[in-house]
């Protein structure tokens, strides 16, 4: 199958039915069938945090210390992301940023991971500042109020930034956090599945999605390596006990042996995009950004989406919807 050229923004659905091999839902005129199904999403706890340091690499060599291990909430101690980059002029301390954003269950874990991930990886990064960045959040953590204690009595209280901050002494100079962090109720899960021809497609087709969405930073993290799912889950197992397990119905290799496949014949390669956000409408944006830029990549054959039945959370976004969007 081939794609037309078309820009980002321009989807136009030219059908809805029944495909030829099983399920249904919309044509786009460049042939890509979109499944008439939803993305589902639940509630999580989410704390934002701006990291700075004297240059671009330094930030980022912090902000992705900070996001190691945190894909999925299902194995791993939190879920987290780099939103963004930000402009030195944009930060308190008027030097090149980068947004990262912190999930978990509650906020008592949340603040947890934000005390270990700020001490461990942002703290001992060459040059780093740390700040709140949801300062309208009526939830405050205090996270650098705890990780004063590392100044072993020398760290020292100031208002600096209009902010209140910790000046910690370290062996480079001082490290300044600031002292609470707002927390707020956010989104997870959202997502859509970009299916292909082969994995170079749909690698490509994913990656293009993938910048698309982070072209700006727009309140929404996507959690796993490089934003891209490649072992997407159900809940639970059928044959072990386990909280979660291959989506079975997704994977190639089993089209032909299950019998409620959603793979077509003619996929060989499945790609996952999850995106967590700071309220629903900035993760619909986001699929829209990432869905309408992964179609325009030539043997991308159908986008769908994960979801349990509406068992999982309450936050629901259809595909149909989302395509208006684009």
């Amino acid at each position: 199958m081939t794609s037309k050229s078309r820009k980002v923004g321009e989807l136009k659905v030219i059908k809805k039915g029944k495909f030829s091999d099983s399920g249904s839902g919309y044509v786009l005129e460049n042939g890509v069938e979109v499944v008439d199904t939803f993305a589902e999403m639940f509630g999580m706890w989410v704390g934002r945090i701006m990291i700075t340091a004297e240059n671009e690499k330094w930030a980022n060599v912090a902000a992705r210390t900070a996001c190691g291990f945190a894909s999925s909430i299902i194995m791993s101690p939190a879920e987290a992301g780099i939103e963004g980059s930000i402009l030195a002029k944009e930060t308190p301390d008027r030097r090149p940023g980068v947004l990262i954003q912190l999930y978990h269950r509650t906020r008592p874990d949340l603040k947890n991971q934000m005390i270990l991930r700020i001490g461990q990886c942002v703290m001992t990064c060459p040059t780093t500042a740390a700040f709140d960045a949801l300062p309208e959040a009526k939830r405050r953590l205090k996270v650098g109020w705890s990780l004063r204690l590392f100044g072993d009595g020398f760290q020292e209280r100031e208002i600096r930034y209009d902010r209140t901050m910790w000046r910690i002494p370290v062996m480079e100079g001082d490290f300044r956090v600031e002292e609470r962090f707002g927390a707020s109720k956010a989104i997870a899960g959202g997502n859509f599945i970009i299916m292909a021809e082969d994995v170079a497609t749909g690698l490509e087709a994913a990656e293009t999605a993938i910048a698309a969405i982070h072209e700006h930073p727009s309140g929404v993290i996507t959690p796993f390596p490089g934003g891209i799912c490649r072992s997407g889950s159900k809940a639970g197992s059928m044959n072990y006990k386990l909280k979660a397990s291959t989506s079975h119905v997704f994977c190639p290799r089993l089209k032909g042996l299950v019998e409620n496949s959603e793979v077509p014949k003619a996929v060989d390669a499945v790609y996952e995009i999850v995106i967590n956000g700071l309220n629903e409408q900035s993760i619909r944006n986001a699929m829209a950004k990432g869905i309408a830029a992964s179609v325009q990549v030539p043997g991308v054959l159908r986008i769908s989406a994960g979801n349990y039945g509406g068992r999982l959370g309450p936050y629901h976004a259809y595909l149909k919807d989302v395509l208006k969007l684009t």
